[in-house]
């Protein structure tokens, strides 16, 4: 009995299936595109984006000058943002704002240029052009519309794409130390990766003074500098560690409680070996 009933539910949702493939076939083919239309606003209110967006690529096109075609266009940057096609929808949205930046969509189709971009952006180790991209169009949809009720997320969402790029300072800088003294990887404007490392680490901590990661780039510029002081040659020796002993003191500093500290002690003991001071 109860087999009985899943064969009949099975079968009758295999033919609701097929009804509606066989529709979305026959309005595809139809040539009425006000149909098309409000059969695609049908689809993107039953969360059928792909269809949807399938019916309106046809469809923006006829309605320019029309009536609906601002709301034409910002419907298939949605079912495109909806069915996770996010360079696909940024594209649109862009568009929608350039061809109407007045327009009834302009503010939503702004933030939805950022929040496109936002939600393809890859992980800190690859390449953040992206996160960079995302993090304009965040900052002129900010600017254009500050008292937008989508304030408060597109701060957040910079926040969070901010530490996208901090996260790949740290990475860059963190590898550059753990090459040391491997001189295949040494950038052509430094003498060595320690030296590419402390380059690095200064340029975030510049960009970035608020970072969560300042201790963490704090800890590799002062660590380098003490490497760099190890494996100099004997004329640029005494200043290195000089400079690696006022780091270390500066690092004590500014971070009484890391665990790196006993580090920055062990450095300053060996600094003053060095240097007789």
């Amino acid at each position: 009995m109860i087999m009985n009933i899943k064969c009949i539910l099975i079968g009758c949702l295999s033919l609701l299936l097929t009804g509606c493939a066989s529709q979305f076939n026959r309005v595809y083919k139809s040539q009425d595109r006000a149909y098309k239309y409000e059969y695609a606003k049908e689809c993107f209110a039953m969360g059928k984006y792909q269809n949807c967006a399938t019916l309106l690529q046809e469809v923006v096109t006829a309605q320019k000058g029309r009536s609906n075609a601002q709301e034409s266009l910002y419907l298939l940057g949605m079912a495109q943002y909806g069915n996770r096609d996010y360079d696909a929808a940024s594209a649109t949205f862009r568009k929608y704002y350039s061809s109407y930046p007045k327009g009834d969509f302009a503010e939503q189709a702004s933030y939805y240029i950022g929040k496109s971009l936002f939600e393809s952006v890859p992980e800190p180790r690859l390449d953040q052009s992206p996160t960079i991209a995302s993090i304009n169009a965040f900052q002129n949809f900010l600017d254009n519309y500050p008292d937008s009720p989508r304030r408060d997320e597109a701060q957040q969402a910079l926040f969070k794409l901010q530490d996208n790029l901090v996260q790949k300072e740290y990475l860059s800088a963190k590898l550059y130390y753990n090459l040391g003294g491997y001189f295949g990887n040494i950038n052509s404007n430094t003498e060595s990766n320690y030296e590419s490392c402390i380059i690095t680490a200064q340029n975030a901590l510049k960009a970035y003074p608020y970072s969560d990661f300042r201790e963490k780039f704090s800890v590799l510029i002062m660590k380098s500098k003490f490497q760099l002081a190890e494996n100099s040659s004997e004329e640029k020796r005494i200043d290195r560690y000089r400079d690696a002993e006022d780091e270390c003191y500066g690092f004590l500093n500014e971070f009484p409680d890391s665990k790196e500290c006993a580090t920055a002690q062990k450095y300053i003991v060996k600094c003053k070996k060095i240097t007789g001071d």
